[in-house]
Formats: structure tokens, C-alpha cells, sequence
């Protein structure tokens, strides 16, 4: 149990950078749409989908290829030879697209707006160029320079924001002649969104400077080589993620017939869709802290003997407690979905967000599941499967969008996670038996996902949500009171 408490404490802290972190970035949400209207929210929802599918390419698997190696061979820098290649093909990729910035601007219909372009191009670069520095971070433990180093981005492209978006509009319209006239152009408006986070990413190259100057720039063909092998499933693994993730808000604008939503434009319906969206960002993140912690966590973990058993624990405790975040945040949503969604226009949506949440509990879930085809380096199963989800996110994007709208795009994104998580459960368990708890955490979905359905179909009173939660809250105290008596023990 202390090693499970280890890993819930490095979760804690990889959440404050990730999920509190994230979660203070995502007050720009009330922001965004008080000062911009759906159209323009659209244009973030959509460049913003692209960037996540360059992510993976920048990166190409070699993050999780980098703790394979380092954690298990000791006599080779991996640092350096991982860090000196994504710096080559980061420099390579985004100059390409600096180049033809106003070509990609044309084709996504952003005529003039070529400099968005460029500035994701510098984005793209420098996320890539630190992801080997933050991951020697996770190899080594250091979670609370990780946390400090996420947050310190969060806060400064938060304020970023603030000051252009807000503050510079509003000098200006006190004092015309201000200083501010030297630096700031309104007609960029929606821009500064992209500004200011190129601003703050930039300002990573300075966190890492003591790393920056101990590289030590090299190549090793074969090595290379092995690295890649296990990296490029990897790859195909992130794409297929990302497509489940992001297809919808990349086709939705132009797989919606024009007119399907009276009175609004397929971008102004990408831009509210893209603001409900993110509502199921909170738990999104949540697995996104679990995640930094539980990789490099198995991979130590598997070493020991009675590891199948603590998998299975981690399996447990994860479901029990994204379940009653999903039904948590479904039946309390009515009350703080408006603090978010200043405009009305913007809450149309929130019937997908459900859908969309219980998606990101069964992407966790793949995630916990994942560690058989990573500790068997049988990573090309992990391709297959995210394969499989991501075919079923474009056929049913594809055939679901003209028919049912965004709602379509939700039950796209429900459907694909649970096929992967089906699938994976059965394969792993011929290549590296972990002794689930299959009809428990089974129970713990369906009990939220029922208490969902009651909130949903009967009155909305928040005495009633507040009762359904504390029913379910009953669950733990009934099946895991041996497990926290232990835990506590310990």
C-alpha cells in the first residue's frame, strides 16, 4: 500500500501542474466568450485541434521511447540523443510551415491571418524541444520541478491574456495616445490568444537553461534505430489519441451541413461546441495527471514480484474515483456551466458534454490498460488498438455529423474509448494477465453513468444532485473499506 500511496502523492503533484493548473487556464473561458463570439472562438477551436495532431508528429513517440531505454539501459545517454533529434526535425517542421504560412492559411479559409500560423509554427517547436527535458523530469522523480515549471507557463500565459485582451483595450479607450498604441494592435484581436501562449512557451527555453548548457549534441545511428523501433507504434498510438480526441472539432465545420442549426454559421457552431468541449477538459486532465505519474511508475513497478496485483489496485482506485468525478461533474453542471460560458449562445451544447466526459473516463482506463503492450515492448498491439478507435471516430464523425450535428461528434468520441478499452482488456490479458477487478469497477461506471441518466431525465433541483453524489459516495465505504483500513496501516 505505501507504494500505492507513493504513486497517489506523485499523482497530487503532477495533477496541481496539469488539472489545477489547467483548470486556472481555463478561466480565459469565461474571458473568450464574454470579449469573442462564436466565429471567433472557432478560429481557436480549430487551429488549436491541428496543433494537438503536430504534437505527435514533432514528437514522434520518442518521450515514451525515452523512459523505455533510460530506466532499463544505463550505459548510453539517451538524453542527448533523443533531445538532439527532436531538435533537428522541430527546427525542420516548423520552418517548413513558416514557409508556407500563407498557403495554410488560404486552404483553412484564414485569409490574411498567415502570422497565426507562424506563431503555432514557433509554438509547435518549442513544446517539442522541451517534452525530453520534462520527461527526464518524470524519469527522475523531480515532480515538484515539474509542477513549477507547468504552473509558472500556465500563470504568465494567463496573464498574457489578461493584459491583451483586456488591459490594452481598455488603456486605449481611456488614454487614445498611450504607449500602449507602440505594441498593441487591435486588429490582431483573437490572435493574442496565440500570442500570448508563444510568449509564455518561449519563456520554457529559459527554465531549462542549466539543461541547455550540459547537452551535449549527438548521434548514434543504431541506437537511433532501436529507439525508433519502439517509438514509431508509439506514434501511430498518439495519432490515433489525437483523432479520437480532435477529429470532430477538425471536420465539424465542414462536415455539418450549412443550415443544420438555424440561425448560426458551421463556424460559430464549431466555436460553441469547441467552448463545451471543455467542460470535459476537467477530466480529461485528471487522467492526463494520473498518466504523468503511472509511466514512469510500471515501469519500476514491474520488477517486482506481486506487480500484477498492484496494477489491479491502480485499476480500482482509478474507476471509483473518475466514475464520481463523471457523475459529479454531469449532475452539477447546470450550475457552473454559465460561470464559464459567459454568452448564451455558448451553453447549446452542454447536452454532448456527458458524452464527452465519460469518454475521457474510458480513455484512463486505456491508459491503465496500456501498461501490458508497454512492459511486453509489444507496442505495435497499442497501434492496432488505437487504430481501431481511431477508424471508429472517423466513421462515426464521418456518418454521425450530418445526421445528428455535434452530438454525433460525442457519441463518436464515447464509443471509440470504450471499443479500445474492450479490446485492449482482451488482448492484454493473453500477453500479461493483470487479475482485474472486472465486475467491480464494471459497477462503478454503470452506477454513475445510471445516476447520470436519472439526473438528466428527471427536474433539476440541486438537492437531488447533491443526494445522487452521496449515494455513490456509499460505494467505497461498503466494497473498499478492508482496502482503506490497509492503506491507512500502511
Amino acid at each position: 500500500m505505501s507504494i500505492l500511496r507513493k504513486l497517489a502523492s506523485q499523482t497530487a503533484i503532477y495533477g496541481l501542474s496539469s488539472v489545477l493548473g489547467r483548470m486556472l487556464n481555463y478561466l480565459l473561458v469565461p474571458l473568450y466568450t464574454s470579449v469573442f463570439v462564436p466565429a471567433e472562438y472557432g478560429i481557436v477551436t480549430e487551429l488549436y485541434a491541428y496543433v494537438a495532431f503536430l504534437n505527435i508528429l514533432y514528437i514522434y513517440g520518442l518521450e515514451t521511447a525515452y523512459f523505455r531505454f533510460s530506466s532499463q539501459e544505463k550505459g548510453y545517454n539517451y538524453f542527448n540523443l533523443a533531445f538532439t533529434s527532436i531538435l533537428v526535425s522541430s527546427v525542420l517542421l516548423s520552418g517548413v510551415i513558416w514557409i508556407f504560412s500563407e498557403a495554410i492559411a488560404d486552404i483553412l479559409q484564414y485569409p490574411n491571418q498567415a502570422h497565426l500560423i507562424r506563431w503555432l509554427a514557433a509554438i509547435l517547436a518549442i513544446d517539442a524541444i522541451v517534452a525530453i527535458p520534462f520527461a527526464r523530469l518524470r524519469q527522475q522523480g523531480k515532480a515538484y520541478h515539474f509542477a513549477v515549471f507547468k504552473l509558472s507557463n500556465i500563470g504568465i500565459n494567463i496573464f498574457l491574456n489578461l493584459f491583451f485582451i483586456l488591459l490594452c483595450p481598455l488603456i486605449l479607450e481611456n488614454n487614445p495616445e498611450s504607449f500602449v498604441r507602440t505594441f498593441y494592435n487591435p486588429e490582431i484581436g483573437v490572435g493574442y490568444v496565440f500570442l500570448s501562449n508563444l510568449i509564455a512557451n518561449g519563456l520554457y527555453l529559459i527554465f531549462f537553461l542549466p539543461d541547455w548548457l550540459k547537452v551535449r549534441f549527438t548521434f548514434n545511428t543504431a541506437e537511433w534505430k532501436r529507439m525508433m523501433k519502439y517509438a514509431w507504434p508509439v506514434l501511430i498510438i498518439g495519432f490515433a489519441g489525437v483523432t479520437n480526441e480532435m477529429l470532430s472539432r477538425a471536420i465539424l465545420k465542414y462536415r455539418l451541413p450549412e443550415g443544420f442549426y438555424e440561425g448560426y454559421t458551421n463556424l460559430e457552431i464549431l466555436g460553441i461546441f469547441g467552448a463545451c468541449y471543455k467542460l470535459a477538459v476537467f477530466m480529461t486532465l485528471a487522467v492526463q495527471a494520473f498518466r504523468y505519474a503511472f509511466e514512469p511508475f510500471f515501469f519500476a513497478q514491474a520488477k517486482e514480484k506481486n506487480s500484477p496485483h498492484v496494477f489491479s489496485q491502480v485499476m480500482t482506485w482509478f474507476v471509483l474515483f473518475t466514475s464520481f468525478s463523471w457523475l459529479g461533474l454531469c449532475v452539477f453542471m447546470p450550475y457552473y456551466a454559465p460561470i464559464f460560458l459567459r454568452q448564451e449562445s455558448y451553453l447549446m451544447a452542454l447536452d454532448a458534454v456527458p458524452l464527452l466526459l465519460g469518454g475521457g473516463l474510458f480513455l484512463g482506463v486505456f491508459y491503465n490498460l496500456s501498461l501490458w503492450y508497454k512492459l511486453t515492448d509489444n507496442t505495435l498491439y497499442g497501434a492496432y488498438i488505437s487504430l481501431i478507435g481511431a477508424l471508429a471516430t472517423f466513421i462515426l464523425n464521418w456518418s454521425l455529423i450530418p445526421v445528428m450535428g455535434y452530438m454525433g461528434s460525442a457519441i463518436a468520441t464515447f464509443t471509440s474509448y470504450l471499443l479500445m478499452v474492450i479490446v485492449s482488456y482482451f488482448w492484454g490479458m493473453k500477453h500479461y494477465p493483470v487479475p482485474y477487478q472486472v465486475l467491480k469497477t464494471i459497477g462503478y461506471i454503470l452506477f454513475a453513468g445510471v445516476g447520470i441518466v436519472i439526473d438528466g431525465l428527471t427536474e433539476q433541483s440541486f438537492f437531488k444532485s447533491v443526494l445522487i453524489v452521496l449515494i455513490f459516495l456509499t460505494l467505497p465505504i461498503i466494497f473498499e473499506r478492508k482496502a482503506f483500513q490497509r492503506l491507512k496501516a500502511n
